[in-house]
């Protein structure tokens, strides 16, 4: 949709009180924005809209914002307006009952209709939780499948960051403007999405974090892919309202089970327990995607369990092996722990560990902690 095209999209997206389900029964009655904002009152007020709502449509409220908004997105780098018109619209949206009337783009526009898989979960995972994440989206991702997430901290991010291993694609899904990157800490994840995929949301620039907003932005989590998968999140948590709502979509809903006595465990071991398919890793996942879709993606090129052990030992030296040896992938290992069992000195522990970070074997957890990467 070019810019100069889009004003009354945009119009009819900022109008106040204009939600997308009442947006869409304005444009089921009159066909598309343009013919809304010609409509006389009486028309709009027959379609069931609040006074005010109507009163604001009739007499264009929104377009002097609009105006103003379009001269803000041609300021942007890569971003664009999708309307539900457009051909880049994702048809999976389409499918459910509130689809946004308007996207925001930052990347890619043709990512948005590759087949995806949205990985979600709490914000403080454990850390099984976070090595599940990685694992999760580096094997969904190594496949050619888009991972889809709403770029939170904790869960959310650690599964782009595992598809970004792979070089593999993503999109964010944001429940603040395209131009916000919330929270701060994922400047550098923010920045790699926008290189491999896009950046996505429905709400207008500079719109910061809200606690509203995220709700509203789990539905598009929840629709856009062909399947769900929550890795960890409590009983009342996001993540678990995102999964019901696939389910009332019709997309695939997945559980990674988890510990039971950790209430993190909550979302997970729920939606295994009524009929969610559990898995373990990607290929779990990808087994059960629609067999066209299965047949266009990448062939899986991973090596048995024993020839990546060999190829890793092979890989290493002598002080490398021995500190990985000392690291376990379930608990982190503190590195006052690994100076004393190794007996190197804190230098040479530091700056192997360093080396091991690097090759995506080894991770540090807060406070100087560290621990093997699931492989």
């Amino acid at each position: 949709m070019e810019l100069d095209a889009s004003l009354s999209w945009l119009a009819l997206a900022l109008t106040p009180g204009l939600a997308s389900r009442l947006s869409g029964r304005l444009l089921e009655e009159f066909g598309s924005p343009e013919e809304v904002f010609r409509a006389p009152l009486p028309r709009l007020e027959r379609c069931r809209l609040p006074a005010a709502v109507a009163q604001a449509v009739f007499k264009k409220l929104a377009f002097k914002r609009a105006e103003k908004e379009l001269a803000s997105i041609r300021g942007i780098e890569n971003c664009r307006l999708v309307s539900r018109n457009d051909p880049e619209y994702p048809r999976t949206l389409l499918q459910i009952y509130d689809p946004p009337v308007l996207l925001y783009v930052r990347g890619d526009v043709q990512v948005l209709n590759q087949p995806s898989i949205s990985i979600v979960g709490t914000r403080r995972p454990t850390l099984y939780g976070t090595q599940m994440a990685e694992r999760l989206g580096r094997e969904i991702a190594a496949r050619g499948v888009v991972v889809v997430s709403g770029m939170a901290r904790g869960i959310d991010a650690i599964a782009h960051q595992g598809a970004m291993v792979v070089n593999g694609r993503a999109i964010g899904v944001l429940g603040t403007g395209v131009n916000v990157c919330y929270p701060k800490e994922n400047k550098k994840l923010y920045e790699k999405v926008l290189e491999r995929g896009a950046i996505i949301s429905e709400f207008p620039l500079g719109t910061h974090p809200a606690p509203e907003n995220f709700p509203i932005r789990n539905r598009i989590v929840a629709g856009m892919p062909l399947g769900v998968v929550v890795v960890e999140g409590a009983q009342y948590s996001g993540s678990l309202i995102t999964a019901r709502l696939a389910m009332e979509f019709g997309r695939e809903v997945f559980g990674v089970p988890g510990n039971v006595t950790q209430p993190v465990s909550f979302a997970p071991n729920q939606l295994i327990r009524q009929g969610a398919k559990l898995v373990t890793n990607g290929e779990d996942v990808i087994e059960d995607l629609p067999t066209p879709v299965r047949a266009a993606l990448v062939k899986a090129e991973k090596p048995e369990a024993e020839q990546r052990n060999l190829l890793l030992a092979a890989s290493l030296n002598s002080s490398e092996k021995k500190i990985y040896e000392l690291l376990n992938s379930d608990e982190a290992v503190h590195i006052d722990d690994i100076v004393e069992r190794s007996g190197l000195n804190s230098s040479e522990v530091l700056a192997t560990l360093f080396d091991l970070e690097m090759k995506g074997i080894v991770r540090q957890m807060p406070g100087k902690q560290f621990n093997k990467v699931l492989l």
